[in-house]
């Protein structure tokens, strides 16, 4: 079903199939989804058009994606504040350059819960990538796999965590949102180890949808997510709303039924959440406001990460989220102690337009301006990065992060 269309009358939809607060405002139909494997759907590859950076990007995205899947993917909560602070706030933020170095720009190869990457940059964890590219997440998967780094799946993809596994050899996460069903949340679990999923993402902001206006106005609709679909593609007869109730037992829950995995938690914002993971013994912290799309008048993401970052001051990894648009954006995370940087909408604007290509030139497009960024800062490799001072706009110091 094309996004936005309506459910024909003779297609009953029994109302625990909705899965309504699955995505908030956003109603989720109860038809077969698209099954974006490259063996079952021929897959014509479009050369990706220039661009000069990712705002260009995602202006010609615009132009192919269907509008109500377009505004579901760029648009935010309630008035877009926070939307709109996860950009401003690199722009309030200042390198401090060091010239006559004698350096030039090495390697960016990064280890990360014992995936070896090409670069800090990974793929953050997004819903149904089918609504833009008929390959879906396996598009997705590949480019990632490409470029060198991994990919973190949601678990409202539009293919089943099984497909997008068999997609590429490249190291994948599982993100998941714990439901009211038990059994379901630890059957996921449960897949994804047996899949090779390599960590465990959970998500510990979305316990509700975000109040999303925008998709309210345009009426959008979207499939079953493939891992809420039984193995003959129909949906499964339960109700699989979001736990409204998570606590550090949640983070037991998931450990206890991931067969050791590395546990990150995303959705952190606040140095009193980073103690409380770090006390229950977390892999990674994920510093993110979903990209503004759930609490509308939360802080930019990269004024939480200098929070988070102090307080945790090189316990664990640290991966950020929310408002990257330019390597310049990438630094300025690093700097400010960040160990990896996930990329979302961007990767999304990339696989509309040039399916897994687009995913992976998206990707080189940010290493390319991260090292132009390094190399005019006077920093050669990725520890110069995190030793060089950002500045507040009138010169003075910005208290970073401190990792060992």
């Amino acid at each position: 079903m094309r996004t936005g269309a309506r459910r024909s009358p003779n297609m009953p939809l029994n109302r625990r199939e909705t899965l309504g607060l699955l995505a908030g405002s956003v109603t989720l139909m109860a038809t077969r989804p698209v099954r974006a494997t490259q063996e079952s759907t021929p897959v014509i590859e479009t050369p990706l058009p220039p661009f000069a950076n990712l705002l260009e990007l995602e202006t010609l995205a615009s132009k192919v994606i269907p509008k109500p899947a377009f505004d579901y993917i760029a648009r935010g909560a309630g008035d877009e504040q926070t939307l709109r602070e996860n950009r401003d706030a690199f722009s309030r933020v200042f390198i401090d350059q060091r010239v006559l170095t004698g350096k030039t720009v090495q390697a960016l190869d990064t280890l990360i819960l014992g995936s070896l990457l090409k670069s800090p940059l990974v793929v953050a964890t997004m819903a149904a990538h089918g609504l833009v590219h008929t390959t879906a997440e396996s598009g997705s998967a590949r480019g990632a796999a490409a470029y060198g780094t991994l990919l973190e799946v949601s678990a409202v993809s539009t293919q089943n965590l099984e497909q997008i596994a068999a997609a590429s050899n490249g190291d994948k996460w599982f993100q998941c949102y714990l439901t009211r069903d038990v059994g379901f949340n630890r059957e996921l679990l449960q897949r994804a180890q047996a899949a090779g999923y390599t960590a465990i993402v959970l998500t510990a902001d979305v316990t509700v949808g975000g109040n999303r206006e925008q998709d309210r106005r345009n009426a959008l609709c979207l499939p079953i997510p493939g891992n809420f679909l039984d193995r003959t593609g129909r949906p499964r007869a339960i109700n699989r709303v979001f736990e409204n109730r998570l606590g550090p037992d949640s983070l037991d829950f998931v450990r206890q039924h991931s067969g050791g995995l590395p546990l990150v938690l995303k959705g952190v914002t606040t140095a009193a959440d980073a103690r409380l993971a770090l006390r229950h013994g977390v892999d990674a912290i994920q510093v993110s406001n979903h990209g503004g799309r759930q609490l509308d008048g939360s802080p930019a993401a990269f004024d939480s990460l200098l929070r988070v970052a102090a307080e945790v001051q090189g316990q664990v990894p640290i991966i950020f989220d929310s408002g990257i648009r330019r390597g310049l954006d990438v630094f300025k995370a690093l700097a400010a102690g960040a160990d990896a940087v996930a990329i979302g909408r961007p990767v999304l604007y990339g696989l509309s337009l040039g399916g897994w290509q687009g995913v992976h030139a998206v990707l080189e497009h940010l290493e390319s301006e991260l090292r132009t960024v390094m190399q005019l800062a006077g920093a050669a490799t990725l520890a110069d990065i995190r030793a060089t001072p950002l500045l507040n706009p009138d010169g003075s110091p910005l208290q970073q992060g401190i990792r060992s």
